[in-house]
């Protein structure tokens, strides 16, 4: 625990890129910048090793996962060499029975429980034919290699699930703590048992507590797999990962930041069948199908040649063992080497969905459009001056933080505007704005929609023509209070530098682009024509893109959607697969099968190149299983391949196979 508390202490720190731990030398290896050798040093020794609080807040970061199967791994060799070297005969064919008696056993319950040929059954079966024909060699070599393969699978999986767990762990930072009747954004970490935190509508639920006042909502798909959201009030229990799609929440801390999320995912990861493409569960079944002929064969071999070493030889091959390890490695490994792009995907199944894909919908601001929009004017239109209506408009779109809202809250940051909180309640209106009061007075901002037909703000004569004076180049964020129109903040979003190469790239791919998005018909077409997509849709809510989704998915599309906001969750999760950008809005990642790093849209092309990339090796994979173990098998019932080479060569060749599993899809960037 240490070594995890060293790792995720230093990994805080500004200016620390990467920290990588070695237990067994005790070595740190730290890549920084802008740092002194005695700054860094510093930091080392402010870190308390004996602070049991701060080892139970440090997540498991599956370094202890690869000493622990190392040891293994490095004990089993070498008690081998041990015991060929130094003992006697005699003593090895005793220990080779006594080390073969679990998997005999196993076998056998696995027989009585199940009622049918499963691999376990084939093993037992293997070594007790070899036993039976003091064969005591032939048994000791399989039981070793039988044992290698539980380590290294145990070793891969539990290491990749501990890894895509780590990449699924929440992106939260700060939260909202109140004391006192006042509320501050303050450090997760900071935050202990008995603290009430804030949990506004569309954000991740950070920490497990329970409900002391409001109404909500919460989204608990990331734990429990159900969409349907569950209602939430006063003395109800609240889950970390969770998402509160609706209402507002004030949470008394149970727990302080630890392990309990990650624990929780490892569970879901290792529980859920998302897990599974068709391709595995084919690959699966195949495996479980081949059992029976392997027994087949063996007997046959008896029975026509009488050879109690063919039939053993043919025994000592099974194709299951190849192909149930192989294909959930490499599922987990093209998963983690998503994340090494930083991508999260959430399951195999995803990957496939994604390799079949035909149509992609984009949505466009944040996702098409730069993910950091800036504010490049604030036009008053009343009494309000500039300075003042940036300052509000802050202080209300700090709570639902949007590309759109991030961008007014770093131009007050910028102009040294303080906004500490001067508001009430405030309400996100999906896909419209946001409304509160100040002073008593009603406040609104958000869409013109929203603004002057759902509120009726009024505009004075002199605001009408600072209106009009307005550049159409601009996405506009309308203010007002008390039923007037104080201010417009006009915003500049830039189309993304790569969005027209990416979108060439998938439709040369064959793949369909439509873009959907609130704006209206005059900014939305231009946005299609500079990216190249000639179908689009302009003014829709977020239940029109969700419909849109579905009646894709009805007419036989695979579909994909990818966007960044709360009014686009409905549709991220009608599509076949959900594609959220990091940035964005919580419920948007929670929802998402994918997510990916706002930097670059280029990472869809990597995502669509990984998925390919795994199904062809797990078609691969199955091919090469099937036909070198066919051919191990005709070599023995040959007499060629005696049955101590015909097991090592199958062991031989499933630990191959699986090291293979693990190695890259993709080549280095």
């Amino acid at each position: 625990m240490q070594a995890d508390l060293i790792q995720w202490s230093l990994k805080k720190k500004p200016k620390i890129d990467k920290v990588s731990v070695l237990i067994r030398t005790s070595d740190i290896i730290i890549a920084y910048h802008d740092l002194s050798r005695r700054q860094l040093i510093d930091m080392l020794f402010q870190i308390d090793l004996e602070d049991q609080s701060l080892l139970e807040k440090a997540p498991d970061s599956g370094i202890e996962i690869s000493s622990q199967y190392w040891d293994q791994l490095v004990s089993l060799i070498v008690f081998r060499a041990f015991r060929r070297i130094f003992f006697p005969v005699t003593v090895r064919d005793v220990l080779a029975v006594i080390r073969a008696v679990p998997f005999v056993i196993k076998g056998i319950k696995q027989l009585f429980t199940k009622k049918r040929l499963s691999v376990e059954v084939l093993d037992a079966s293997a070594l007790t034919a070899a036993i039976a024909t003091q064969d005591f060699t032939t048994a000791g070599s399989v039981t070793f290699l039988l044992k290698v393969g539980d380590i290294l699978e145990n070793w891969t999986y539990r290491k990749s699930v501990a890894d895509l767990a780590h990449a699924m762990e929440l992106n939260v930072t700060k939260v909202w703590r109140k004391r006192d009747s006042q509320e501050e954004a303050v450090p997760l970490q900071d935050i202990d048992p008995g603290d009430l935190i804030h949990i506004q509508m569309g954000k991740t639920i950070p920490l497990d507590g329970t409900v002391v006042s409001g109404e909500g909502m919460v989204n608990q798909a990331a734990l429990t797999g159900e969409s349907i959201p569950v209602a939430k009030k006063a003395g109800g229990a609240v889950f970390v990962g969770t998402v509160l799609e609706a209402g507002d929440l004030l949470v008394k801390v149970n727990t302080a930041q630890g392990d309990t999320r990650y624990e929780k995912i490892m569970s879901m990861i290792e529980d859920s069948e998302k897990l599974k493409s068709q391709a595995q569960v084919q690959a699966e079944n195949l495996a479980d199908q081949l059992v029976p002929y392997t027994f087949g064969i063996s007997l046959l071999t008896y029975i026509i040649t009488r050879d109690v070493t063919k039939a053993l030889s043919a025994l000592m091959v099974d194709y299951s063992c190849a192909l149930k390890l192989s294909a959930p490695i490499s599922v987990l490994s093209a998963m983690q080497e998503a994340s090494g792009h930083h991508i999260t995907v959430k399951g195999g199944s995803v990957l496939e969905k994604i390799a079949g894909a035909d149509t992609i919908i984009f949505d466009k601001t944040g996702t098409l459009t730069k993910a950091v929009p800036t504010v490049e004017e604030v036009v008053a239109t009343d009494d309000l001056p500039e300075t003042e209506a940036l300052r509000v408009a802050a202080c209300l779109e700090e709570h639902f933080p949007h590309s759109m809202a991030n961008a007014v809250v770093k131009a007050a940051k910028q102009q040294g505007l303080s906004h500490d909180e001067m508001h009430s309640k405030v309400e996100y209106i999906v896909a419209h704005g946001i409304a509160s009061s100040i002073d008593g007075k009603r406040a609104v901002i958000g869409s013109y929609h929203f603004v002057f037909e759902d509120e009726k703000i009024q505009v004075s004569e002199a605001g009408q023509k600072r209106l009009e004076q307005i550049s159409d180049e601009y996405s506009h964020l309308y203010l007002g209070i008390d039923g007037r129109l104080v201010a417009v903040i006009c915003i500049a979003d830039p189309l993304r530098d790569e969005a027209a190469d990416v979108i060439g790239a998938l439709q040369k791919n064959g793949v369909r682009c439509v873009m959907m998005t609130g704006d209206n018909e005059r900014t939305a077409k231009a946005i299609a024509d500079k990216v190249g997509i000639s179908e689009y849709d302009a003014e829709v809510l977020p239940e029109d893109k969700a419909h849109y989704v579905q009646k894709e998915k009805e007419q036989g599309h695979t579909v994909l959607m990818i966007g960044d906001g709360i009014n686009d969750s409905p549709a991220l999760s009608e599509a076949d697969v959900g594609i959220a950008i990091e940035e964005g809005a919580d419920i948007a990642q929670q929802i998402a099968d994918v997510t990916i790093s706002q930097n670059d849209l280029r990472q869809l092309l990597v995502l669509g190149a990984l998925s390919e990339a795994l199904m062809k090796r797990l078609k691969h994979n199955r091919s090469v299983i099937v036909g070198f173990n066919s051919g191990v098998i005709m070599a023995g019932i040959a007499g060629i391949f005696p049955p101590g080479l015909a097991a090592l060569l199958h062991n031989t060749s499933t630990v191959a196979i699986s090291l293979h599993s693990m190695s890259r899809l993709l080549p280095e960037r």
